[in-house]
């Protein structure tokens, strides 16, 4: 029996205007769905998903530690969402922090350390091999999208979808670390996108990286059920404000989770 998507795409339709939505579906039964989704948008924050997938390679390689430490310099501080930024230089944190901190409330500051440290050139790899052909890690965090003379973070909802399926499929790293990854997935701190309506009883868990900038609403992330994972990538451009943006994406994330049998 084959899914019918047909009340998803009405969904996207309907909330679509006067903007633009791309999402990309992996349903229970491994089908795939999507609209627009080979279609580029900035990435925002997103892009933060495959940064940690490197950094756990690095300690999969043996170069790095959960515990090993790092101490905030002034240079360090990123402007846009986190609190690194408003903390006391020379502060000590563990990677295992800077991963908690990049995952569950985006913090651009301990993004941006961390890309330094994974390497931007291995973090493009990471993806390409991955299977992200259209996507990109092309600058650090800046709180905004890019200017004339910088490169883009840009995102396809299919790519999107293919990278979280390597962390629950264990390819994207070691079992163990991919573990570790879906668990960072679940501290995400905004549940008014994906998590919006994912039932709040312990047969159900989702996890998702959000992403957000003037005129970007996304999110990428997974929610398990008793009817099996659904893999979900929404991205979108000028759907208005903030909240309207979130409202949006919650309705179509709720909507694939009917048309799969989630709930």
């Amino acid at each position: 029996m084959t899914t019918d998507w047909s009340r998803l795409e009405q969904a996207v339709k309907e909330y679509e205007s006067p903007g633009t939505i791309g999402v990309s579906v992996i349903s229970p039964r491994e089908e795939r769905w999507a609209s627009r989704g080979d279609h580029q948008f900035p990435a925002a924050s997103t892009v933060k998903i495959p940064i940690m997938i490197e950094i756990y390679r690095a300690i999969d390689r043996g170069t790095l530690a959960l515990d090993d430490t790092y101490i905030v310099r002034s240079v360090d501080k990123s402007p846009g969402s986190g609190v690194l930024r408003h903390m006391h230089t020379g502060l000590q944190l563990s990677f295992g922090d800077l991963l908690y901190l990049m995952m569950s409330i985006s913090d651009n500051t301990a993004t941006n350390i961390l890309i330094e440290v994974a390497g931007m050139d291995r973090v493009n790899a990471t993806m390409r091999e991955l299977g992200m052909t259209a996507s990109s890690l092309g600058r650090p965090m800046r709180g905004r999208l890019a200017i004339e003379g910088e490169q883009e973070n840009w995102a396809t909802p299919n790519d999107y979808t293919t990278v979280v399926k390597t962390i629950l499929d264990d390819q994207a790293a070691s079992p163990a670390a991919c573990q570790a990854m879906l668990t960072t997935l679940t501290q995400q701190q905004n549940g008014r996108r994906i998590g919006r309506y994912v039932p709040t009883s312990w047969t159900y868990r989702w996890g998702s990286k959000t992403g957000s900038n003037r005129g970007v609403i996304n999110d990428v992330g997974f929610i398990e059920s008793p009817a099996g994972t659904m893999v979900i990538a929404l991205y979108s451009l000028k759907l208005g404000d903030r909240v309207t943006g979130e409202c949006a994406l919650s309705e179509i994330a709720r909507a694939a989770m009917q048309v799969t049998g989630m709930i």
